[in-house]
């Protein structure tokens, strides 16, 4: 318990800086320079109020100066950036595997929120980081070569045919390249087996969401919803659960 309390603990830490990136990467504004301001009054927020989740919680969720609403969002990325580290060493121990991976997840935090907020997944995020997979996943022993060279063909390729499919039957694109090159990126690092794995939850709950979506709405909904955070859960699932889940299958298909 005292473990996944300071996992916990620094993780938040890493979830504030997490936020900067959100905000700033996709704007090509600097994550160094300025320090963190209110967005609506422009006061520069002191270290007291920068405290992961405590002060969010001990200012309610708004500017000490101007009282204006501050975003749940940075509560919600601290929290998960918290829960990551945790469960990865309660999933792997204390190693390298679950520091590369937690490090991915983080990447993957920060492309969901992106891609939440403007519909974009950074290229200058995904293309280095199909690469680094391509030779850090084989060093790391998460796969071999050749299995991070197919995982990224069959990520990649797998959502490059259902958009080419999907712009033929409905006339519009159906998947974005954002989405396509993530999926080579996280196939790299987890294989070709893992990558098929998280596709099928990353359309099992973008189904469920997208079903229950349409059902608050109505069927005059006619938004498109991004994939990435999707991709980003099934990830997740395929990380922490995936050889349990690959080994029921197997067992149930012989």
């Amino acid at each position: 318990m005292l473990m996944a309390a300071s996992l916990f603990a620094v993780g938040a830490i890493f979830g504030s800086f997490l936020n900067v990136l959100i905000y700033r990467l996709p704007r090509g504004e600097s994550i160094v320079r300025p320090p963190s301001a209110c967005p609506e009054c422009g006061h520069r927020i002191m270290p007291w109020d920068n405290v992961p989740i405590v002060s969010y919680l001990m200012l309610r969720g708004r500017c000490r100066r101007c009282k204006a609403a501050i975003s749940s969002r940075y509560l919600v990325v601290e929290v998960l950036a918290g829960l990551v580290p945790a469960l990865l060493v309660w999933r792997y121990g204390l190693g390298r595997e679950a520091l590369v991976l937690c490090l991915l997840s983080y990447v993957l935090i920060v492309v969901s929120f992106i891609d939440l907020d403007l519909r974009i997944i950074p290229d200058r995020v995904t293309l280095p980081g199909i690469a680094v997979g391509l030779i850090a996943a084989p060093l790391l022993g998460l796969t071999t070569f050749g299995g991070s060279l197919l995982g990224a063909v069959v990520g990649g390729g797998a959502l490059y045919l259902i958009a080419i499919i999907g712009e033929a039957a409905f006339g519009k694109e159906s998947m974005g390249g954002g989405d396509i090159k993530l999926a080579a990126m996280l196939g790299a690092f987890l294989g070709w087996q893992a990558v098929l794995l998280l596709l099928f939850a990353a359309f099992f709950f973008g189904a469920l969401v997208g079903a229950m979506v349409v059902r608050a709405h109505g069927s005059e909904w006619d938004h498109s919803m991004p994939f990435g955070p999707f991709i980003a859960i099934g990830a997740f699932v395929a990380t922490i659960w995936g050889d349990a889940i690959l080994a029921w299958y197997g067992m149930l298909f012989g």
